[in-house]
């Protein structure tokens, strides 16, 4: 049996209340994963503030305090771990990661652990959020990421077979963001803890309502944007019973570095936000904007603090002026506008799909079912 250890990263907070929120939401997300995954694994390694973590108590698990003032780097703590613990083999989470999977979905990533050959196993091979290494070995031999994003093309360019997870909302869904939040306390999804922490939260404005409301309706249209997955659009749209319509921008901007503009900024950022708003408004009943590939399209984010008062709405905390320009022209816009990042995009669209029926007794699809023949012979035509 090869020494398989799970490895959690968990980010410090930052110094603004939205910050913070996310921060103790992702620390609870990972207390549920790390209790659910203890059994399965030799070891249990967690990258953060070791207080944070003081409630679980429990022996096995060696919590590594991330230095805040040093520039981390994922990649060279992930290889300082695997050779530190003399790990075979390594599953990797990121503390927001992992939140809606079951046991069951744990104990098939073991078991992709012990594979014979190197091997890696990615929620997301374009931009990954957790994955799993059945010869950590690899890991210590090449020059790894800066952040988690791009392992799956670094470790495709290095020769080793990846696959990827079926995209579903067990999958996919990564609390990274006020919003990610909010959509997880709506579901009344997540481990025990998780569950307890966002129950005692309140959100300021949001437009959640609204959206939820249009996804219900067969004559409304909700226009997404951003890093959207084709795969997850499709799937997103069989079960909801609104349109949808949008622009897909952005999709590996944190994974592979990209330096040609995006549409969508270059035809709407050097004029201000309200044209864009304005045409939104016109054409669509809700959107759904992921607003990173907008605001930073060469990945210069500005601080979480800033990207999480945009999600949240909170005009007076914004200091950049093109967050602030946009996001007041959001919450100008005539229409319900649900602001995030990546994930809103992405897991977000499939708890969205499964939030928006709660309490509803309606047709969910727009779409006929497929039609498979009716298992009766036909006979060929000569």
């Amino acid at each position: 049996m090869k020494r398989t250890g799970a490895v959690i990263f968990h980010p410090p907070s930052g110094p603004s209340s939205l910050e913070a929120l996310v921060a103790s939401a992702r620390a609870h997300a990972a207390m549920d994963l790390i209790e659910a995954v203890r059994p399965l694994v030799s070891a249990v390694v967690v990258v953060g503030d070791p207080a944070v973590f003081s409630p679980l108590n429990a022996s096995g698990i060696d919590i590594t305090a991330m230095c805040p003032e040093d520039p981390f780097h994922f990649g060279h703590t992930l290889q300082a771990i695997v050779k530190a613990h003399r790990l075979d083999a390594a599953l990797y989470f990121g503390s927001g990661s992992g939140a809606l999977l079951e046991d069951e979905d744990l104990s098939d990533l073991v078991a992709f652990a012990q594979r014979r050959d190197p091997a890696a196993l990615l929620n997301n091979f374009y931009s990954c959020d957790f994955a799993v290494f059945s010869d950590a070995a690899v890991l210590t031999r090449q020059p790894l990421p800066a952040n988690d994003n791009g392992i799956g093309f670094h470790l495709a360019d290095a020769g080793v077979r990846c696959f990827g997870l079926p995209r579903s909302v067990k999958t996919q869904f990564d609390l990274d963001t006020p919003t990610d939040a909010m959509l997880l306390q709506a579901s009344e999804r997540g481990g025990r803890r998780l569950r307890a922490f966002l129950e005692r939260q309140t959100f300021g404005h949001s437009p959640l309502r609204g959206v939820l409301d249009a996804l219900t309706r067969r004559e409304a249209l909700i226009y997404l944007v951003g890093r959207v997955s084709p795969v997850t659009w499709q799937a997103f749209e069989t079960q909801v019973a609104c349109r949808t319509a949008g622009i897909v921008e952005g999709r590996g901007m944190k994974a592979y570095a990209r330096h040609r503009p995006l549409v969508v900024p270059s035809l709407f950022e050097n004029e201000g936000w309200d044209r864009f708003f304005a045409a939104l408004q016109a054409a669509a009943d809700a959107a759904i904007i992921d607003s990173r590939p907008l605001l930073a399209p060469e990945g210069n984010m500005p601080s979480p603090a800033e990207r999480f008062a945009s999600d949240g709405y909170q005009l007076s905390a914004l200091e950049d002026p093109r967050w602030r320009d946009f996001t007041e022209q959001a919450a100008a816009c005539s229409i319900p506008v649900l602001l995030g990042g990546h994930s809103l995009v992405s897991g977000g669209l499939y708890l969205l799909a499964e939030i928006c029926w709660k309490g509803r007794n309606l047709p969910r699809r727009l779409h006929p079912a497929p039609y498979e023949g009716d298992g009766k012979p036909h006979e060929s035509v000569p």
